[in-house]
């Protein structure tokens, strides 16, 4: 068996060997064909690669309506605050049902009154002394008249006797008469004429008797009002329409001149003492006045007035944590506090609300209680300014894209920021197209795919407007 196949081994190499000459020049063919065909072959074509083009939203940049506004915070106070204290002293025999805390009660309710007897004995004694006074007074003017008609008399009587003295001493002359009758005759001019002295001086203190009765009825008067007035401040009426607040007195109580007896709240207007950052305040102090220098001097009340009228400021009140769109008030601002507040570096913007009672919906719109932490919301005039969304700004830069679809990275100049809104001062046209969706990666020149969007761009107006 060994043989055999050792014989056939031998067979198939000489094949082998018979063959060898033709393997070289397969290969040299093989080699030749490739080298040809890559040399005839046509250049292969290069698409040349960048990056793709992207879809960005943009809107136009304009000037468009602005307001600028801040916010402040602060609780409400009753306008009108009445502390009723007690202005004579005596039991309290009368105290209203409903004065009570929290209740409402109308102007000219007589809500307490004290035991008023006392008051009514001092005021008839006081209208019994001016009644005597005025007798005394009228009387004094019937012996007045009465005397000026007794001195009357005696001057015409003076007067005849007089001339019936000088006619009988000119008959004494002539030795017609007897001398006791020109004596008896000068004893009566002589009478006469002290009478008439009587009367002129009883006339004279009549001046001063009815000086000093003139001036006891005037303190009789006084006392008359005193005691009316007194009388009168035994009643306690309210003065104004009021919710009652803390009654620090009971029925049959004494009190005191001066003992606190309730508290009322004015109903017509509550105050706000909304605390503003001063820095917020510079800002829309110097937006109302174009930047310029504006001094307010609390020197001069009625230039601080006057230039708090022109700022002419709106000031929405809401209830903080209360979402209810119907749960704000118009408020007015009236006056600014006086002095700032060092700890928080915050001035004080005092706004009246009027009515705070009306339009209450229980549940959704309560009335203005004092107390309640509310927002003021100023809203500064409506002006022109070029106005874009906070998010379209980059660390200081905007995209823009060109009128060649690519994009422009440019720095701006920021005058502030409003919440969502950034105010541009330099660094943006009117007309441009700004870029306010992300742009990732972004590079000066990418080429964009310009999407207006004319809903966001109503939306930022509408903010800006402060609707």
């Amino acid at each position: 068996m060994k043989k055999v196949k050792n014989h056939s081994m031998a067979k198939n190499m000489k094949k082998i060997l018979k063959r060898l000459p033709i393997l070289p020049i397969i290969i040299a063919v093989a080699i030749a064909i490739v080298v040809i065909a890559v040399k005839t072959k046509a250049p292969i074509e290069h698409e040349e690669l960048g990056y793709p083009a992207k879809a960005v939203e943009v809107i136009t940049a304009k000037k468009i309506p602005f307001r600028a506004r801040v916010m402040a915070f602060g609780n409400v106070e009753p306008s009108v605050l009445m502390k009723a204290k007690a202005e004579v002293s005596g039991k309290i025999v009368y105290i209203h049902p409903d004065l009570k805390k929290g209740a409402s009660l109308k102007k000219g309710t007589v809500v307490l009154r004290v035991e008023p007897t006392t008051y009514e004995i001092s005021l008839n004694q006081s209208k019994a002394g001016l009644a005597g006074s005025k007798s005394s007074l009228a009387q004094l003017v019937v012996e007045e008249k009465s005397a000026k008609g007794a001195l009357k008399i005696a001057k015409e009587k003076l007067d005849f006797e007089r001339k019936e003295l000088a006619r009988l001493q000119s008959m004494w002359d002539k030795k017609l008469i007897a001398r006791s009758t020109l004596d008896k005759e000068e004893k009566n001019v002589l009478s006469l004429e002290q009478q008439v002295q009587d009367i002129e001086g009883k006339l004279s203190a009549f001046a001063s008797r009815k000086a000093a009765v003139v001036a006891k009825i005037k303190q009789s008067e006084s006392l008359v009002n005193k005691g009316k007035d007194s009388l009168g401040r035994t009643e306690v009426t309210l003065p104004f329409d009021a919710r009652i607040g803390q009654v620090f007195v009971e029925s049959g109580e004494f009190t005191p001149i001066g003992g606190v007896l309730f508290e009322a709240l004015g109903v017509q207007a509550v105050e706000i003492n909304a605390q503003l950052p001063l820095r917020q305040f510079r800002a829309l102090v110097s937006d109302l006045f174009d930047g310029e220098n504006t001094s307010l001097s609390l020197q001069n009340p009625e230039i601080m007035q006057l230039a708090i009228k022109n700022m002419n400021l709106e000031a929405r009140v809401r209830l903080v944590g209360n979402i209810s769109d119907q749960s704000e008030w118009q408020g007015e601002l009236i006056r600014l506090s006086e002095s700032v507040d060092p700890s928080r570096d915050t001035l004080g913007l005092v706004v009246v609300v009027n009515n705070p009672y009306e339009k209450v919906i229980p549940g959704i719109r309560p009335p203005l209680l004092k107390g309640m932490y509310t927002s003021v919301e100023f809203f500064a005039p409506s002006k022109p300014t070029m106005v874009i969304p906070r998010k379209a700004v980059h660390q200081g830069r905007v995209y823009v894209a060109m009128p060649d679809n690519t994009v422009d990275i440019r720095p701006i100049e920021i005058a502030y920021s409003q919440g969502d809104l950034v105010v541009v001062k330099n660094g943006l046209k009117e007309g441009e197209q700004l870029i306010v969706s992300d742009v990732i990666p972004v590079m000066q020149g990418l080429p964009v795919k310009q999407m207006m969007v004319e809903d966001y761009a109503l939306s930022l107006a509408k903010n800006a407007a402060g609707e």
